[in-house]
């Protein structure tokens, strides 16, 4: 009784519960038993959790704990900071890429005041830097040409 439970919880080998019932009937034991199959192990294929995206516009230096709280808790954050003042917006970029830094992720810029702020669980693919310098070439060009 004991070997069996031990076999269904897959802790002993099956083989040695059949020696051990062979063992017990004796010598008139019927040759040919055919030894159970073991059930295949389920494995769940979704085991990776949803990743979530969060989108914020902080006005001031006081929603910064809030967005470093997300990255603690493995979210990317796409930050736009165009309703914040520059101050607020410099002192909000030194302290996330503290915490970025920190949890090991990226930051990337992605426009003007827009910054992507990814975890250590979230890989990012690509550049945009270089469509950066290229669009702010383009306005140096421009403003240059109203100037004449």
């Amino acid at each position: 009784m004991w070997n069996k439970m031990m076999q269904f919880l897959g802790l002993a080998d099956e083989e040695a519960g059949t020696a051990n019932k062979q063992e017990k009937a004796g010598e008139d034991a019927q040759p040919d038993v055919v030894p159970m199959q073991r059930k295949a192990a389920i494995v769940n294929l979704h085991t990776q959790k949803q990743v979530k995206l969060v989108l914020c516009e902080p006005q001031s230096f006081d929603e910064a704990q809030m967005i470093a709280d997300h990255l603690r808790t493995h979210r990317a954050i796409v930050l736009n900071l165009h309703k914040a003042q520059f101050d607020h917006a410099i002192r909000i970029v030194d302290f996330i890429s503290g915490t970025v830094y920190a949890l090991g992720g990226r930051i990337e810029k992605i426009g003007h005041q827009i910054f992507l702020c990814a975890p250590d669980n979230v890989e990012v693919q690509g550049v945009i830097s270089d469509l950066l310098k290229q669009q702010a070439e383009l306005n140096n060009a421009v403003s240059k040409s109203q100037m004449r």
